[in-house]
């Protein structure tokens, strides 16, 4: 399916936030999704996600969840670019991370060319963590965690209780989606997010890649795994299909 981007801003609170948004091209209306970025920014891989998720038939919006403290930056996948990105995510605090999908939840929401039953999200590495605490507090109806950072650990500022400990709080599905040798998560955590969600009502899917480490869906990072990635991107499509369509 063709596909049309564009860039937009976003008011939150008095504050400019920038987004990525594409669509399937030409005039209709379908489902929304948040797509959230890593570290590295709304880079060229993040928009290359937005644009293939929107080809499969969705108005897809990417925030820059950096705007504060690093608005527009794109950062490469090398040893500077993580040290930037991890100094950009340790200033970002949770009530400024839910402020901002609010804002760009209400931007959907408001869009002529959405429709559908509900609203989807997916993220990575941070993005992971910010979809898994967004279905917390949000009426999201499915989301799609990629490796995400810190859910057993805390939520971004450290307010509050942790991401995982707000499981119960979640409205629709939820997929969460590891690799075994990820050396950025431990394996104690994955087991404390497993346990947790299984003992909640959540619908939910937990996935470990067996022999790969973080971040298996890029295809430019050094852990990207081929089988893995296709397999994940399958479950991806399946759920959005299942519980955002009309």
């Amino acid at each position: 399916m063709q596909t049309t981007n564009e860039r937009i801003s976003i008011d939150v609170n008095g504050t400019e936030m920038g987004a990525y948004v594409a669509k399937p091209a030409g005039d209709g209306a379908w489902p929304a999704v948040l797509l959230f970025m890593e570290v590295f920014g709304i880079n060229a891989h993040i928009r290359s996600v937005v644009d293939r998720v929107a080809a499969e038939g969705y108005v897809v919006l990417s925030p820059d969840l950096f705007h504060r403290t690093g608005p527009g930056v794109e950062l490469a996948y090398d040893e500077e670019g993580l040290m930037a990105g991890v100094g950009l995510m340790g200033q970002v605090t949770a009530a400024e991370a839910l402020a901002d999908v609010g804002a760009a939840i209400a931007t959907l929401e408001a869009r002529d060319d959405v429709a559908g039953k509900a609203i989807g999200a997916m993220g990575f590495c941070f993005g992971g963590h910010i979809a898994y605490l967004s279905a917390c507090e949000f009426p999201i109806a499915a989301t799609a965690s990629f490796y995400g950072g810190g859910v057993a650990q805390g939520v971004p500022g450290n307010e509050g209780k942790s991401t995982v400990e707000r499981s119960d709080q979640i409205k629709g599905r939820i997929l969460c989606l590891f690799g075994e040798k990820d050396d950025y998560i431990p394996a104690a955590d994955v087991e404390k997010i497993r346990t947790t969600l299984a003992g909640t009502d959540v619908g939910h899917e937990l996935v470990v890649y067996p022999g790969v480490g973080h971040g298996f869906f890029c295809d430019i990072r050094p852990d990207y795994d081929e089988k893995s990635a296709a397999d994940a991107w399958s479950k991806v499509k399946a759920l959005f299909a299942s519980e955002l369509t009309a």
